[in-house]
């Protein structure tokens, strides 16, 4: 008999029964909970609002998963700048395949908090207090490791030495596009020396110098696929950043409208004003020159 010691049984009416071979015993064996620290995660979620409003619980759950998935993405694209350094394009087109599809789901979770009713958010807003989606230091360092530097945003987290550093790292460090295009140059293309000696803490500008560089990969994709197929999977990660940022500011209009934010930003206005940023601009640009 398995070690678990538990028999066949029928099954009763519409109840399954536990396979014999089922481990039910933990007490020397890793769970599934203890593998995950579920006590840790599922105790993570504390409603301050008092008495505790029932869609406060919703606030909460949205935005930590929201800062899990960052977590993954950050882990992935900083592991694909890694790939790209070292001239290895396929397993950082796989990085790059995972970040978009959990951008998929960050930007569907949005239709979640959308069921959040003006109503219903301001009875517990007001013990937000000024935290804000805007100080979230993850969201932060992916617009960075995607090249929309600010070094000015470091004064938000000056109290929290661990996001300091992260950003800080991440502000030092080549974006994927800077590894990309230096990517592309050791591979016999002719990017521009001072892009590729770019002082790499500051945000990407356009360079339309890089243009023709891209209008040649475009004009033959046979001959050039390793780059035409990364160009577009960049254009894929672009589109999928401002779909999200779209999703963020229509719901934020759904639910507070013109108010302004929580953290001191003009709300709706602001996150307007974030659809006009792009990453990849020359991979925009080169579809004007491509001729038909």
């Amino acid at each position: 008999m398995p070690d678990n010691d538990v028999p066949d049984e029928p099954v009763a009416g519409n109840t399954r029964r536990i396979e014999a071979s089922v481990v039910t015993d933990f007490s020397d064996r890793m769970s599934y909970g203890g593998y995950l620290d579920l006590p840790t995660l599922l105790s993570a979620q504390r409603p301050i609002s008092r008495p505790e409003h029932h869609d406060e619980l919703l606030f909460i759950i949205q935005h930590q998963t929201t800062e899990l998935w960052l977590k993954l993405v950050l882990h992935e694209l900083e592991t694909a700048c890694d790939l790209l350094r070292s001239d290895e394009l396929a397993q950082a087109l796989k990085c790059i395949a995972r970040v978009k599809h959990i951008q998929k789901t960050l930007t569907e979770q949005w239709s979640v908090l959308a069921t959040l009713t003006p109503s219903e958010y301001g009875q517990f807003r007001g013990v937000l207090g000024n935290a804000s989606g805007f100080q979230s230091a993850q969201y932060r360092a992916v617009e960075f490791v995607l090249g929309n530097k600010n070094a000015k945003m470091l004064q938000i987290f000056e109290s929290d030495s661990s996001a300091s550093a992260m950003l800080q790292h991440a502000l030092e460090s080549p974006s994927l596009y800077d590894e990309f295009l230096r990517m592309l140059a050791r591979a016999g293309y002719a990017i521009p020396t001072d892009v590729l000696e770019r002082d790499v803490t500051l945000a990407w500008t356009y360079h339309p110098e890089l243009v023709p560089v891209f209008a040649t990969i475009y004009a033959d994709p046979d001959h050039n696929w390793a780059a035409y197929e990364t160009c577009e999977e960049l254009i894929d990660l672009e589109e999928n950043f401002q779909l999200w940022r779209f999703r963020h500011l229509k719901t934020v209009e759904r639910i507070i409208g013109s108010k302004t934010g929580t953290g001191g930003s003009s709300g709706a206005p602001f996150l307007k004003r974030a659809l006009e940023l792009t990453f990849f601009p020359e991979l925009y640009a080169v579809r004007t020159e491509i001729p038909g």
